[in-house]
C-alpha cells in the first residue's frame, strides 16, 4: 500500500497513497522501573480518548505501569507554556500542522526513532516520520449529513453543492478558527478552485465564498465532538467534519453518514515538547502505540488509517473506497501544513473581521 522508503516522497504522494534531547542511552522496558508514573499528554479529548483508553492507555498500563493523564490543551496554551518555562504535559497528541507550529517555535525535542523497541521505525511511512514528530494515523476532513433528511445517494456529492443551500436546505456546522483552521479549502473548492490547486490560499476569495454559504451555518465548531453532537442532535443536518469522529458516530447507532468526495487529509501525529519531565516515558508510549497490532485494534475502532505498514489490513471496511479498494483517502487531497503555518496569523486576522460582520 506504501510506496518504498529508499527514497523520501513527498507528503501529497504518501497521503494519497496511504490514505529533550535525544535520550543518551536506550530506555529498559521494565515494568517495575515506570511502576505509578503518570504521563500527562495533550490530547483533543471526547470519544479520542474513550477509544484510545481501551486500546492503547491500558494496555500500556498494564504493560508499564505508566498511567496516561489525558490533558485539553490548544496549541497557544502549549505555546504560552513553553515561553514561560512551564511545560504541563509530556507529551502531545495532535495534528501535524499544530506540532509543525510547536516545531518552529523551538517547542518540541527530537524523537528517537533508534530507541523503539516494539515497532520498527521502517514500517512507518517515511512522509509521516520527522525529526521531532511522527504520525499515528491518517483521517480526512469530510462531509457528513443525516440520512433521515438526505438519503443516502441524495446527500451532496461535492463542496459546491454543499454551498448550495436552496438546493440542499437545512442548518450546517463548519470548523471555528478556533478549531485550528476554518475551511478555506473547501471554500475555494465550492468557488470553482480544483483540490490541486487550492495552495497557495486566495484568502480574499475563499472569505467571500465563505459568506455564500454562512446564512446556513447555524454554528461554527471548535471541537470534534461538539461538531459530531450537533449532528445527533439534528440540530445540524450537514457538517464539514473529521471523519474519525463521524465514523465512530455511525459505529455506535447515529443516522448518520460520510460522503468522502473532495475530502482534505489530515495526520495525527505526537510530539515531545521541550520541557518534558519524563521524556523516556514519552518514548516509551510512542514506540508502544505504533506497533502492528497496537495500530490494527486501535484504529479498525476509531475509523482512521493506521501508519504501520504491518496494520493497513486491518484498516475499517468502511473506510475502504469499493471501487480502487484503497483507503478513501487516496482520492483526497493533502492539507498543506506549511502553508499554514506561514500563514495562519493572517487567516486569524482575517477570521476575526469576517466573524463579526
Amino acid at each position: 500500500m506504501i510506496e518504498n522508503l529508499s527514497k523520501r516522497p513527498s507528503r501529497r504522494r504518501v497521503i494519497a497513497t496511504i490514505g529533550g534531547a535525544i535520550l543518551a542511552t536506550p530506555y529498559v522496558w521494565s515494568k517495575r522501573a515506570w511502576a505509578a508514573l503518570q504521563l500527562p499528554v495533550r490530547t483533543p479529548g471526547g470519544s479520542f480518548d474513550e477509544i484510545k483508553r481501551e486500546h492503547v492507555y491500558e494496555p500500556f498500563r498494564k504493560a508499564t505501569g505508566i498511567e496516561i493523564i489525558p490533558v485539553p490543551a490548544t496549541v497557544p496554551k502549549l505555546l504560552a507554556m513553553h515561553r514561560a518555562g512551564q511545560m504541563e504535559v509530556d507529551l502531545i497528541d495532535t495534528g501535524d500542522d499544530a506540532l509543525l507550529e510547536l516545531h518552529l517555535a523551538g517547542a518540541l525535542m527530537p524523537i528517537d526513532y533508534g530507541a523503539f523497541r516494539l515497532t520498527n521505525p521502517d514500517d512507518l511511512d517515511s512522509a509521516v516520520k520527522r525529526k521531532e514528530q511522527v504520525g499515528n494515523f491518517v483521517y480526512a476532513m469530510v462531509k457528513g449529513f443525516r440520512v433521515d433528511v438526505f438519503p443516502k445517494g441524495k446527500e451532496p456529492k461535492s463542496w459546491e453543492e454543499f454551498w448550495d443551500i436552496k438546493a440542499f436546505p437545512g442548518p450546517r456546522t463548519m470548523s471555528d478558527m478556533a478549531s485550528g483552521a476554518p475551511n478555506l479549502e473547501f471554500a475555494l473548492i465550492a468557488d470553482g478552485v480544483v483540490p490541486d490547486k487550492v495552495y497557495p490560499i486566495d484568502i480574499d476569495r475563499a472569505f467571500k465564498s465563505m459568506s455564500r454559504v454562512r446564512p446556513a451555518v447555524t454554528k461554527f465548531w471548535d471541537t470534534g465532538a461538539l461538531s459530531t453532537q450537533m449532528l445527533i442532535d439534528k440540530e445540524v443536518v450537514l457538517a464539514s467534519l473529521w471523519s474519525t469522529r463521524l465514523g465512530v458516530a455511525i459505529d455506535r447507532g447515529a443516522p448518520l453518514g460520510a460522503q468522502w468526495k473532495e475530502n482534505m487529509v489530515l495526520i495525527q501525529s505526537y510530539g515531545i515538547p521541550t520541557g518534558s519531565r519524563n521524556v523516556q516515558a514519552a518514548q516509551q508510549f510512542i514506540d508502544f502505540s505504533l506497533q502492528p497490532d497496537i495500530q490494527a485494534n486501535w484504529m479498525r475502532a476509531y475509523k482512521a488509517v493506521p501508519v504501520n505498514r504491518k496494520a493497513y489490513a486491518s484498516t475499517a471496511p468502511e473506510l475502504i473506497n469499493p471501487q480502487t479498494n484503497q483507503p478513501w483517502t487516496q482520492s483526497g487531497f493533502p492539507q498543506d501544513i506549511d502553508w499554514w503555518a506561514a500563514n495562519r496569523n493572517r487567516v486569524n486576522t482575517a477570521w476575526s473581521k469576517w466573524i463579526v460582520g
